[in-house]
């Protein structure tokens, strides 16, 4: 077993700290250290808390640590937050909120960036739930970066997402167009003690019944006011039976079988991606330094000696080559 995945099996925080900065950083050993934790996991409940930027996530998730906290749950929270332009780390916004937990030995929060990942959770992200999952923690809530076209991951790796809306914030025809009906097991209106909450509650149960009507889980309304400490209860509660009706109804195997599938081909296609990267950025440094060409011809005679090479990237160096006789094994 990694020495890593030993201490997290022995509730290191230190160790849980650097197995979650290795994935950050694409170490050489991830795949092997991620294969042992992948056996350590607990069975924690994966929670993802999502909604437009400003619609009160972060105090959200601070008051729902301090909720389950009181029934005497771990907690860990993953902030997935914009990445910076200039460091290319996250902007800890959310730990300002989070402040008064930061004491606690049975929460662990950490804030991770997107790393330019479309889809609001980087491949980095989703390998620190499993890690944090492993650990012990009772409950991972997953906070992501905003909603939107491109904000959908989070049904991915969350076993419940709570959708989070606010009143006045523009029609919520729009809300559901960016298709969040697709992902949401229950939507939170949040400020539920601002005018407008009531015509939100009836406008989103309009929608619930023109697009579910089919059947299945029907996605709660919970109003809640976050600054005030209300309908956290309520709002777990929700939570809660959707897990137990994903467990009667078996659709939480069916959920973890999808998400398994699309998690090995993603890690397939990551890998193969960087590697092939590697070789093109090496290919195309050979070709600059004799040529001087525009970016689209360069991408055309890049492409055009991929094809000559079969395909199967291009041909080893001859000092890779050497390198590649003296791994192999004597026959």
């Amino acid at each position: 077993m990694h020495p890593l995945a030993e201490g997290i099996k022995n509730r290191n925080l230190r160790a849980l700290a650097r197995a979650i900065t290795y994935v950050e950083n694409d170490h050489p050993e991830k795949l092997a250290l991620m294969s042992d934790l992948y056996r350590l996991r607990k069975g924690a409940y994966y929670v993802g808390i999502t909604g437009a930027p400003g619609a009160g996530k972060s105090t959200l998730v601070n008051r729902l640590i301090g909720h389950l906290r009181a029934a005497h749950r771990s907690v860990a929270v993953l902030a997935v937050d914009p990445t910076s332009p200039f460091s290319g780390g996250a902007i800890l916004g959310d730990r300002v909120r989070m402040a008064t937990h930061f004491t606690d030995p049975d929460v662990y929060i950490r804030s991770m960036g997107t790393r330019g990942s479309l889809g609001g959770l980087s491949r980095s992200a989703k390998d620190a739930v499993r890690i944090l999952d492993a650990f012990g923690f009772d409950v991972i809530l997953i906070e992501t970066v905003g909603v939107g076209q491109s904000e959908l991951d989070i049904m991915e790796i969350a076993e419940t997402t709570a959708v989070v809306v606010t009143p006045g914030t523009g029609d919520v025809v729009q809300v559901f167009k960016a298709g969040v009906m697709e992902i949401a097991d229950v939507f939170v209106i949040n400020k539920a003690d601002l005018p407008g909450a009531g015509p939100l509650h009836g406008q989103i149960n309009a929608m619930l019944d023109l697009v579910r009507a089919a059947g299945g889980w029907r996605p709660p309304v919970v109003r809640v006011s976050a600054t005030k400490g209300e309908g956290l209860a309520e709002l777990w509660e929700a939570c809660c039976n959707h897990r137990q009706y994903l467990s009667d109804t078996g659709s939480g195997v069916h959920r973890r079988r999808i998400i398994r599938r699309k998690e090995i081909l993603e890690i397939v296609r990551d890998e193969a991606l960087r590697r092939l990267e590697e070789r093109f950025l090496r290919e195309l440094d050979n070709i600059l330094e004799t040529e001087d060409l525009d970016p689209y011809s360069g991408a055309a005679k890049l492409m055009a000696r991929w094809s000559e090479a079969g395909g199967r990237c291009f041909p080893e160096q001859p000092d890779e080559r050497a390198a590649a006789d003296r791994e192999a094994p004597d026959s």
